[in-house]
């Protein structure tokens, strides 16, 4: 509670910093007369920027289950997306967003391991697709971005590191999963030395279900390059709605002089620079990023207007959206039930098929040698005699879970 609270005096405070430089520029001197002179137009195509980046990633979501055969119907996939930018926004360095997406996912009938599949792929190919286009965009327009953001490269460079890591560290998992399990565990074990965490030996079983689940999910979407494709064309086409909405303001505001791509170009540095940043929304970094990067974009001291314009659409309209889908789902409470809670047993009573799940789960997190159907069976199974054991019905966490799971392993006598 204490977390959430200085997050949104966080981003309250941000947003008056922004509405003070707005409204008190000096160079303006109707700065409430100037809003209401924006073209219309450009402020509903600013609007359809947003709306694609949301769409598409809803769509990269639903395809990606319905591949799976765990499909859901749209507006659930809507609801789920909505959530997750809403709690990515509200969390630092987005930490909130994936695990509210894989709980909202598991409410309607999505099994843990599937949904938690689907969100880290779709983090992979939008990740994949931010760092391609940025590239294409930078080589193409290089002239222009030494001549316009040469005293800015080292945050470019700062920025393009981070965001192109996590390309490798992603293939990594799939692709030498025992590597990254040494390093997690080593790291793992030093925190605890050094006092940073707690229970390092549940971490770890954690941490490994984690990576055999993602892992088992590559290596099945690996022999499907199709669904890679088409991954990767919606990632692309989320990001570009996103990064086109700088454009769509300069337009709203009438001014010219500058190409769309050159715009674009901005928006992508601009992400890839302040993304990073651990507050919430990025917030501090990409207001103050997008007076540096398009600074003498915006004539007659309208930067500042446009800075509030702009983080309006990329990051306080997804609150408002949110914040609201929220409240009115909690109002109206759950019209759906999850497969746990449909096939619920009494709490301290386990089924002899959940019984059997438990081994069968502990071989996931120990060994991970069985084929990605045989885990998906033996996590679900596993979960349900997790909920028989603990009373919980469906109601633990997905990390809580995984640890119960393990725990739940028969003895030996």
């Amino acid at each position: 509670m204490k977390r959430n609270l200085l997050s949104l005096l966080f981003i309250l405070a941000t947003l008056g910093l922004v509405m003070i430089f707005a409204f008190s520029n000096s160079e303006l001197s109707n700065a409430w007369g100037a809003l209401f002179t924006l073209d219309l137009k450009w402020l509903l195509a600013a609007l359809a920027g947003w709306f694609a980046y949301m769409a598409f990633d809803m769509l990269s979501l639903h395809y990606f289950l319905r591949k799976q055969k765990h499909g859901i119907a749209m507006n659930s996939s809507c609801y789920v997306t909505l959530i997750g930018f809403y709690y990515s926004n509200i969390t630092p360095g987005a930490s909130g967003g994936q695990p509210m997406q894989v709980y909202y996912l598991s409410k309607r009938g999505v099994p843990v391991p599937i949904g938690t599949s689907a969100i880290s792929t779709k983090f992979f190919a939008q990740q994949l697709m931010i760092v391609l286009l940025s590239t294409v965009f930078w080589l193409t327009n290089a002239s222009f971005v030494d001549a316009h953001l040469g005293a800015l490269r080292w945050a470019i460079y700062i920025g393009y590191a981070i965001n192109f890591a996590s390309i490798p560290l992603i293939l990594l998992v799939a692709l030498h999963r025992p590597l990254v399990q040494a390093i997690v565990t080593f790291l793992i074990r030093l925190g605890a030395k050094l006092r940073l965490s707690k229970h390092p030996e549940e971490t770890i079983v954690r941490v490994s279900a984690g990576l055999d689940v993602y892992h088992a999910s590559i290596l099945r979407l690996a022999k499907h390059p199709r669904q890679i494709i088409w991954m990767l064309v919606l990632a692309g086409l989320s990001v570009m709605g996103l990064m086109s909405v700088p454009c769509f303001v300069y337009h709203a505001f009438r001014m010219s002089g500058t190409p769309w791509y050159q715009l674009v170009t901005l928006g992508f540095l601009l992400f890839v620079s302040a993304s990073y940043t651990p507050l919430p929304g990025a917030s501090g970094a990409q207001e103050g990023g997008f007076l540096a990067f398009f600074n003498g974009m915006f004539t007659q001291g309208t930067i500042g207007l446009a800075l509030l314009v702009w983080r309006f659409f990329t990051y306080y309209l997804f609150l408002l959206v949110g914040a609201f889908i929220s409240i009115a789902g909690h109002l109206r409470g759950s019209r759906f039930t999850t497969r746990e809670k449909r096939d619920a047993v009494p709490a301290g009573t386990v089924t002899a098929e959940a019984a059997a799940g438990a081994p069968a789960a502990d071989a996931v997190v120990e060994t991970g040698a069985v084929t990605y159907d045989e885990a998906v069976r033996a996590m679900d199974a596993g979960i349900l005699a997790a909920d028989a054991l603990f009373g919980t019905s469906g109601g633990i966490p997905a990390n809580d879970a995984l640890r119960e799971v393990a725990d739940a392993k028969p003895s030996a006598d």
